[in-house]
């Protein structure tokens, strides 16, 4: 939203409480008050008091000269995962799928132009690729990504060698309801170079199918509350 556009109502301090919050990401885990004034185009003073008042709140560790995030921040989004039945109800279907598949598993949300895994399983294989729920990367270069933004008939699924993870390849098919609404992406990654997309598709691509199949069965008996976020489902 433009400042032009904001509603009275609109609370800037929040906003840029916001911003200090999100500063902090895998490449800058620890910033110092300078580099947070800077990456949110904040005056020192302003970005030192947003930064200290976190710290009280208990989001924000100070170690005398960085700042870092405190594992409490997880509670922002956790309330909004808890809140969602679709990742709880995929779940064991992911764990089933990377046992069967030797590789990670995800569902994926669409949030604006920006795909999030929700929910995800990893193998026992060591060497498997990691997938963080709650990691945000562009739509249009992901497998998941793009099945999501289709939203119709094609593709069936999706193979995109090189995803934002570096080194990752992705294969991806589309979870639709019972109205035949793609409401999610369910995704293997793997390491690239580890098979050849010809092989992924005959090796992987059964198992993702059969594993979407039965989260899709599991969508069946449920029915979207009108006017839910994406991913919520009401039972019966």
């Amino acid at each position: 939203m433009s400042r032009d556009a904001r509603a009275p109502h609109f609370v800037r301090s929040f906003e840029r409480g916001l911003a200090v919050i999100r500063a902090f990401d895998a490449e800058h885990p620890a910033r110092t008050l300078s580099e947070v004034a800077r990456a949110c185009d904040l005056t020192r003073a302003a970005a030192r008091r947003l930064l200290l008042t976190l710290a009280d709140l208990g989001y924000v560790h100070c170690d005398g000269r960085s700042f870092r995030l405190t594992p409490r921040v997880l509670e922002l989004g956790y309330a909004y995962l808890c809140g969602l039945d679709l990742p709880n109800l995929a779940q064991p279907h992911l764990a089933r799928l990377a046992e069967q598949a030797g590789e990670s598993a995800a569902l994926c949300l669409l949030d604006g132009d920006a795909v999030v895994p929700v929910a995800a399983a990893r193998p026992r294989r060591v060497m498997a690729a990691t997938i963080t729920v709650g990691a945000r990367f562009p739509a249009h270069g992901t497998a998941a990504g793009r099945v999501l933004l289709a939203d119709g008939p094609p593709p069936d699924c999706a193979l995109l060698e090189g995803d934002p993870e570096a080194g990752v390849s992705t294969l991806a098919a589309p979870v639709r309801d019972r109205g035949g609404r793609v409401v999610a992406g369910a995704a293997l990654a793997m390491h690239s170079g580890r098979m050849s997309a010809v092989a992924a598709r005959r090796d992987l691509l059964p198992h993702l199918l059969a594993a979407v199949a039965r989260i899709e069965a599991d969508l069946r008996i449920t029915d979207p509350a009108p006017g839910a976020p994406l991913g919520t489902a009401t039972r019966r």
